[in-house]
């Protein structure tokens, strides 16, 4: 009866679904988050730890979890990992050292940190949306660059993705990115 009932208060109400954001530091994450959240540009700073906000989206209620990308709390992102329901990965389209490394052993690379998150168990079946942010800013890389860099055709075989060029400061391609998650976590209920 219970199951029945979430079922059918879902096909009214909001469903809540749970998602994290994370990248690199200086990749646009918060700036992305408040801008979904507020449609306002808000002057951040590298974020310790993390932002939680509750975006609204057609019928979706969004607890987007954006946590920070420095070095050193990259190692405290897989405690965001436990019931999402997806997880954003958020790109600077401007970074090109980082996103064309060569090996992945470099300091900051945005492949081998990509590619360790695709390897983890609690992600297997969750959608992933990746923001290649940036994309007003001279010298931003295409998606297609990215896609071929981090090598995602082969890495994500057999996982629901999809790149979006975006902007966190005009909110050009945001929508388009959530529009596509909303449709993969409906897809994923049914």
């Amino acid at each position: 009866m219970g199951i029945l009932l979430t079922k059918v208060l879902g096909m009214f109400g909001k469903s809540e679904k749970r998602i994290s954001m994370i990248g690199l530091d200086a990749a646009g994450k918060t700036s992305i988050l408040y801008k979904l959240k507020l449609n306002e540009n808000v002057h951040t700073i590298p974020t310790i730890g993390f932002n939680m906000e509750e975006v609204h989206f057609k019928r979706l209620s969004l607890q987007i979890w954006d946590i920070g990308g420095q070095k050193e709390l990259r190692r405290l992102w897989h405690y965001y990992f436990d019931g999402l329901d997806a997880l954003i990965f958020v790109i600077d389209s401007t970074d090109i050292p980082r996103i064309a490394c060569t090996t992945m052993e470099c300091e900051d690379c945005v492949k081998e940190e990509l590619h360790y998150l695709l390897q983890c168990e609690e992600l297997r079946n969750v959608a992933l949306l990746i923001y290649a942010n940036k994309q007003d800013q001279s010298g931003a890389v295409s998606p297609k660059f990215i896609r071929e860099k981090l090598e995602l055709d082969r890495v994500c075989v057999g996982r629901s993705w999809y790149i979006q060029p975006c902007c966190a400061l005009t909110g050009d391609g945001l929508l388009h990115g959530l529009e596509w998650l909303a449709k993969e976590i409906e897809h994923k209920r049914k």
